[in-house]
């Protein structure tokens, strides 16, 4: 039997070589940690930065990290921060000017983005750069610093095999296993010798490192084991929503009485938005020093949670909260669709963990769905 020249097993020490390789060509290596209480995204001085043998428990408005010493690299499965902060990030300075006494001075910003390297991008996340590919560089207007950024991007996709609680990606068919634009993914099985990686390339650039570090080829039974264990994760993942019906119920049920119901729960905190991987709101903030002769201008996120962000002339478009989480869960499950092609959800179940008050988006589009059906069951 010929083997796959594409798929590998790896060890620790393989994947050690493999990140001090990027480093050495100028990627800027960016992954998990362990920090805060949670697993968060930050730039890697080292591979052992990465968090080893943690796990987590999500549940609505709950997150607990645990700590343990198996050794394994990618056990946990997701903190509140995506990869969306290095390519589209939360605060990026866009010119400034300084004044003199007859005139000014406009500088525009021209930092060009660092050649990166994602460590442990999950399918749901995977998916969620793609969404914003659409959104920033296949509209009319293409956001030149993401292109940047992304036309020199490596990325080491990961396999999820322990889902969380709140994972829903089977649903919006994004995970467990991760789909395609990658460059290189990894799948964490343990065995009797501990834990290694089934690899698979799918870029040149992902074969050449593989050539070059002298990965070792995977063989069938090690495939086998992989797939199982993907296989099982699938199986764990109890929430089910149908991304069809879904929008189609929420475009039919603009006025319904439920949105009230959330409306009596939801803070208006913006919290879903901001730990959502494909939210892409943003405003302009301006900043001048106390001299008034040094203004900058920023761009930042924003949310349609905040009352300010529908102010135009005349006023507040969406004055209630009722108001502003029909507007995000409506577009962001629904009316999506028409404007992107896809639905702006991945399943990746942030926005139910890091809720305050524990809002679980799959249950509130599910009570809509049962009204609705006790309605037509009515009048059948």
């Amino acid at each position: 039997m010929r083997r796959n020249t594409t798929i590998f097993r790896l060890n620790t020490s393989h994947l050690r070589s493999l990140f001090q390789q990027l480093a050495a060509e100028d990627y800027k290596n960016l992954g998990p940690v362990a920090r805060d209480g949670a697993v968060m995204l930050e730039t890697l001085s080292s591979f052992d930065d990465m968090p080893t043998g943690c796990t987590e428990k999500h549940d609505k408005g709950q997150y607990r990290l645990r700590q343990g010493d198996d050794g394994s690299l990618f056990q946990y499965t997701l903190g509140p921060q995506s990869f969306k902060k290095f390519l589209h990030p939360p605060r990026r300075k866009l010119w400034e000017a300084r004044g003199t006494r007859q005139s000014f001075e406009i500088t525009l910003q021209e930092d060009i983005p660092p050649k990166m390297a994602f460590w442990g991008v999950r399918g749901c996340d995977l998916e969620a750069i793609k969404i914003q590919d659409r959104i920033f560089l296949q509209g009319t207007v293409v956001n030149d610093w993401y292109r940047q950024a992304r036309e020199q991007l490596f990325i080491i996709a990961t396999g999820c095999t322990r889902p969380a609680g709140n994972c829903f990606c089977t649903s919006m068919k994004t995970g467990p296993m991760p789909g395609d634009d990658f460059d290189l993914s990894l799948v964490e099985v343990k065995d009797a010798d501990g834990w290694f990686y089934l690899t698979e390339c799918r870029s040149t650039k992902a074969l050449e490192l593989a050539q070059k570090l002298d990965f070792p080829p995977a063989g069938t039974d090690e495939v086998t084991e992989a797939a199982m264990a993907i296989q099982e994760a699938d199986d764990k993942m109890t929430v089910r929503l149908d991304p069809t019906e879904a929008a189609l119920t929420l475009k039919n049920n603009l006025e319904h009485r439920h949105w009230d119901n959330v409306a009596e729960r939801c803070l208006s905190c913006a919290n879903c938005t901001m730990v959502c991987p494909t939210c892409f709101c943003t405003t302009t903030e301006d900043i001048t020093d106390i001299t008034g002769n040094h203004t900058e201008r920023w761009l930042t996120w924003d949310s349609c949670f905040n009352g300010d962000y529908s102010f135009i002339h005349g006023g507040k478009i969406r004055q209630t909260t009722r108001s502003r989480y029909r507007q995000w869960m409506t577009h962001k499950l629904s009316t999506w669709h028409d404007q992107f092609g896809t639905s702006g959800c991945v399943g990746c179940g942030r926005c139910i963990t890091w809720c305050p008050v524990g809002i679980d988006i799959t249950e509130e589009l599910l009570a809509i769905q049962e009204n609705q059906k006790r309605k037509e069951q009515e009048f059948a």
